[in-house]
């Protein structure tokens, strides 16, 4: 019988899939690390991994603790500096990159600024960081939504996606062509990009999700892959390597954090008895 599974699980697994062999991919901090670690591990083993930081054809040994952390890594080819980083993805040295989302719109640009007015925001969030260069130039962006929203109208625009739809992106002299957001993974399913309209769809919907459930999430009239399917289950070895590699990111934070404190409580008491 097969392994049950997370949710967190799942999102690393899916994500995982987008990188390919030889690919150049920029990698952050949490999921999209061990996301790099899985494909190269199983999928893309010359997949060329790289930090934001400049530490390039690294190997991942365990999860970073920030983007310049080369005691996570078992090797890498070489390190050169931040701006060297940014101007490899301005030359288009870049395949993939994967950011986190605030809020999106249907057209794939994204808030990671703020929730509300900008001077008096309801909740501040990290703001760009590279995102926006990313996003603008790596020629695949795999955005993550796990705690954002979909909105009509941003509360911020802090990185885009494909402006106003159709070939609004590539006629605006702005960016590469044929750049710009490839897939969004939510805790309910798996969207993507019309390639004309460029207006975002679901292609793939998590196992006990319904249809229903994640249009109540959208507020507009959200396109339905005609070949929609299921997001594919995770296989034994993907489990494992995910829970061996990444334990806190399988059963995602918030059990972490509460089984961290249960052991602690439970030492502490221990102790007191002794």
């Amino acid at each position: 019988m097969s392994k049950r599974y997370t949710l967190n699980e799942l999102l690393i697994i899916t994500c995982a899939k987008e990188i390919e062999d030889y690919q150049n991919v920029i990698l952050g901090v949490g999921l999209p690390t061990t996301a790099g670690a899985l494909a190269k591990a199983l999928y893309a083993p010359h997949a060329n991994l790289m930090m934001e930081s400049g530490i390039i054809d690294f190997t991942p040994l365990v999860p970073l603790n920030h983007i310049a952390d080369a005691h996570a890594c078992r090797g890498f080819s070489y390190a050169t500096d931040l701006f060297t980083a940014f101007t490899m993805t301005y030359r288009g040295f870049v395949d993939v990159c994967f950011l986190g989302v605030g809020q999106i719109d249907k057209y794939g640009n994204v808030n990671t600024t703020c929730i509300g007015d900008y001077y008096q925001p309801e909740l501040r969030l990290p703001g760009s960081g590279g995102a926006a260069d990313f996003i603008s130039y790596a020629k695949k962006t795999v955005l993550t939504l796990r705690g954002g929203q979909f909105v009509e109208k941003l509360d911020y625009f802090t990185s885009p996606g494909y402006l106003d739809g159709g070939d609004s992106r590539d006629m605006s002299g702005l960016f590469p062509k044929g750049t710009g957001p490839s897939m969004l993974l939510t805790t309910q399913g798996v969207f993507r990009f019309d390639e004309k309209t460029k207006e975002i769809y679901l292609a793939q919907i998590h196992p006990g999700v319904t249809v229903d459930q994640i249009r109540r999430r959208v507020p507009w009239e959200l396109m339905i892959s005609p070949n929609l399917t299921q997001t594919q289950r995770p296989t034994d070895e993907e489990i494992e390597f995910v829970r061996r590699f990444a334990p806190a990111e399988a059963l995602g934070r918030e059990t972490a954090t509460e089984l961290s404190i249960q052991y602690v409580m439970h030492r502490a008491k221990m102790r007191a008895k002794n």
